[in-house]
């Protein structure tokens, strides 16, 4: 009996290392930070779901800014304003996001009107961040 479990030792002792280096490298492959292309990231089609809810929820500033810089585009950049002061009026949250959301319109507003029509769209909302993303943008 003796001699039969210290074979049976003998064969984990060389086989078990062997086996947890292997499912450790494998393990470490699959992992998507691991590698650059997407076609070496192994996922499971649960796990993969998961990430794609999560990627496909935005913060609410982001959101507004999207709407806003569209409604930039379709109307004017004072209407856009109008709508980023009420939108902080009515969701507080938003205030801190107000002016990175104002330099944007102004920004974009250059693109599309030129830095002087741009300029003149200019209203005091959000400690006049606007004005900053039109002088930005010009400079």
């Amino acid at each position: 009996m003796t001699h039969t479990a210290r074979r049976i030792g003998r064969s984990l002792a060389l086989v078990l290392p062997v086996v947890l280096v292997l499912s450790g490298t494998l393990a470490v492959a699959r992992v998507p930070w691991s590698t650059s292309g997407p076609e070496s990231q192994v996922l499971t089609a649960a796990s993969s779901e998961k990430v794609n809810v999560r990627a496909k929820s935005r913060a609410p500033q982001d959101i507004l800014r999207d709407k806003l810089l569209l409604e930039l585009q379709e109307k004017d950049p004072g209407v856009a304003l109008t709508h980023l002061q009420r939108e902080v009026e009515r969701r507080p949250s938003l205030a801190e996001h107000c002016m990175s959301i104002a330099r944007s319109l102004g920004r974009a507003a250059v693109k599309q009107y030129g830095p002087t029509r741009a300029q003149s769209f200019s209203r005091p909302v959000c400690d006049t961040s606007y004005a900053s993303g039109v002088a930005q943008q010009t400079g």
